[in-house]
């Protein structure tokens, strides 16, 4: 039997003595106080769990007057049939299939039971049905008027149809709510849970769970939902980087004094937005370094606490800039995927510290707009996810102006010095993964050196070395332009509100803005501008990022984007000075703005100076193409899956739990 209990919020005072003065009193009898009161749901527990009912979604209409004297919540459970007899067997199959497939339903939620025949006809309910919910807990059971009347349930309509699933029904009024499960963040990957608000926009989660400084995060049954060919993404759960604006919520770009500055934003953002329209729930924003840029956690967080990585001994940096979500895919089963943004690596950098699927996509993929920019010309938006089947379906609805390439390059680029020692245990992992591409591919690697290339097919009038052309560019855009656009802006509006005052701002950004400002300010912006343009243009016509018309790419770079190190986050470092300077393979995506994608290949085993035992880091891999072959990357790594090549990742301390 199901054990359930109600916390709500007290409407009056509550009880105590209270001692007034004589005129306190008499101001309160001559005045009128009117106060407007607002239910925000309420807290349930349902079996030792805790739940949280949303907004009414149906009413049921019954004469039973008995049921209405009822004044506690209940929990429901509406099971919809299309067989003409409700059989034993076909409830305990749905009732197991519900289990299997919804973390928000369990068996006190069948309490109560609303059944809704869907078939032609009249349905008929076999008398056992009864007796086998009874077993189960069951106390009412309750169906609408297209099932044959009998003595074993009550006759009821529901007013307003509602999918399968777990509710919570008050008897007294009738009304129906939406059931969520709540769960705690203790990896503290999200800044604010968030609902819907019933009107397109989004309100904070009004409720919360215990935990060290943890916050609560609601999830809806999956019953509620099912995909379809114009929802494909439907009910699928998503934590979102707090740099991405939602209607109804404020932003906080990792800054306490922006987010209280600016009010709730009007607009959700159109890449958020394409996502919502796809059929995904937006279940809560998530951590991020401050205004994307990059912090290392021990000193350089300081307004917000840096979301913890699962992996290994659960003390490593989760990589940045979109940190929080890494660490909620990586540690929650719970939530599907989460989106976060990727301008030097943001994106990459957590993929691979956490062992997840993680894509930089071609630059203008989707529309940054509504979004705290790091960089304009640079910046772009991904999303992580634990297997490729989910990414690429993602992908496929959310960037729609790509090409759905089915045919793979033949040409696989691999250069020696970016790759470990094939003796090492990393070197090993990921050797065994290129002889793998290379057999599936039906090629052989080619081995490419870009620094020679450059040497000899450069631009003229452009450096010998590649590096000389390159090693400010990245820093100067980024610098520079997040200065521009968001420093001065902020800087002016809290000083307008706060007598002239300055906000805090970490030590990272500052120390980027003043860099970018002591070095040249808006001159390096064009000068890294033009670099960037002629590294792209040589790129796309006489490097390694060649469009082809049959396979989209000519084809594709792979290189090591982690190999199992590890990173403590209770590690000092110095103060930051500078933003991240020199080209890599990591660099070569922003600047030429192509896809970049990051999957997980294994884990390696290191000694912890923390848990004082072996513990397992992650060895991830990238894989590269020419600009606008996103779905063709997917693609390949979904199909890599499939053939067991490469393999979903689990949450918590090792990817591949024995």
């Amino acid at each position: 039997m199901a054990t359930r209990k109600a916390i709500m919020a007290p409407n009056g005072l509550g009880s105590g003595l209270w001692r007034v003065s004589a005129s306190l009193l008499f101001f309160l009898a001559a005045t009128t106080v009117s106060a407007t009161s607002v239910d925000n749901g309420k807290l349930l527990t349902v079996n030792g769990i805790n739940y949280y009912s949303g907004d009414a979604v149906s009413k049921i209409d019954i004469s039973d007057s008995d049921l209405t004297r009822l004044d506690t919540i209940i929990p429901l459970t509406v099971i919809r049939i299309n067989e003409a007899l409700l059989t034993t067997n076909i409830i305990k199959e749905t009732i197991s299939n519900y289990s299997t497939a919804d973390d928000v339903f369990q068996a006190g939620f069948l309490e109560a039971v609303f059944l809704v025949y869907d078939g032609h006809g009249r349905g008929q309910v076999e008398p056992a049905v009864q007796k086998s919910l009874k077993g189960l807990g069951n106390k009412m059971v309750m169906a609408s008027s297209k099932f044959r009347s009998g003595n074993y349930f009550t006759s009821a309509k529901l007013r307003d149809d509602i999918p399968n699933g777990p509710y919570f029904y008050s008897p007294q009024t009738g009304e129906i709510y939406q059931a969520f499960r709540l769960y705690s963040d203790h990896q503290l990957a999200f800044t604010e849970a968030a609902l819907s608000d019933g009107s397109g926009g989004f309100k904070p989660l009004p409720a919360t769970s215990s935990g060290a400084m943890t916050k609560s995060v609601a999830v809806p049954s999956r019953l509620y939902y099912t995909p379809t060919s114009t929802k494909p993404l439907a009910g699928l759960r998503v934590g979102v980087k707090d740099i991405f604006d939602m209607k109804g919520l404020h932003t906080s770009g990792g800054n306490r004094a922006f987010y209280d500055l600016y009010p709730p934003r009007n607009t959700t953002g159109p890449a958020l937005q394409r996502l919502i329209d796809a059929g995904a729930i937006i279940v809560g924003k998530m951590g991020t370094v401050q205004f994307a840029n990059g912090d290392n956690p021990t000193a350089d967080w300081v307004d917000f606490h840096c979301p913890f990585n699962p992996r290994g001994d659960g003390y490593q940096a989760p990589g940045g800039s979109s940190s929080g979500p890494g660490a909620g895919i990586a540690s929650y089963d719970w939530l599907d995927i989460a989106v976060g943004s990727d301008t030097g690596g943001s994106m990459r950098s957590p993929g691979g510290m956490q062992g997840l699927f993680a894509n930089r996509p071609s630059t203008g993929a989707v529309s940054l707009d509504n979004v705290i920019p790091l960089c304009h010309v640079l910046d772009t938006a991904g999303v992580f996810a634990r297997d490729a089947a989910t990414w690429s379906k993602v992908m496929h609805a959310w960037y729609q102006n790509f090409t759905d390439y089915r045919e793979y390059p033949k040409k696989l680029f691999y250069q020696n010095s970016s790759f470990p020692n094939p003796d090492t245990a990393s070197g090993a992992l990921l050797e065994e993964l290129v002889i793998k591409v290379e057999n599936f591919l039906d090629t052989k690697r080619e081995f490419i050196d870009i620094a020679s290339h450059w040497e000899k097919t450069r631009p003229s009038e452009t450096p010998s070395k590649i590096n000389d052309l390159l090693n400010t560019t990245y820093a100067a855009l980024v610098s520079v332009d997040q200065y521009r656009s968001l420093a001065l802006p902020f800087y002016a509006d809290y000083a307008a509100k706060h007598g002239g005052r300055r906000p805090f701002v970490n030590p990272g950004p500052l120390s980027r803005w003043a860099w970018g400002q002591n070095n040249g300010g808006d001159a390096i912006y064009e000068e890294a501008f033009k670099n960037k343009t002629i590294f792209k243009g040589w790129w796309e016509s006489d490097g390694y990022g060649k469009a082809d018309e049959t396979t989209c790419s000519e084809g594709i770079y792979i290189y090591p984007y982690t190999k199992g190190q590890t990173q403590y986050r209770n590690t000092y470092f110095d103060a930051p000075s500078a933003p991240p300077m020199g080209f890599s393979d990591g660099r070569m995506a922003v600047l030429a703005g192509t896809p970049d994608l990051v999957v997980p290949v294994g884990e390696v085993p290191y000694y912890s100076t923390i848990s004082l035992q072996t513990e397992f880091m992650p060895v991830t891999m990238s894989f590269f193409a020419a600009r606008g072959c996103d779905l063709m990357l997917v693609n390949l790594i979904e199909d890599l899956e499939k053939a067991g090549i490469l393999k979903p990742v689990s949450t918590g301390s090792m990817m591949y739990p024995s």
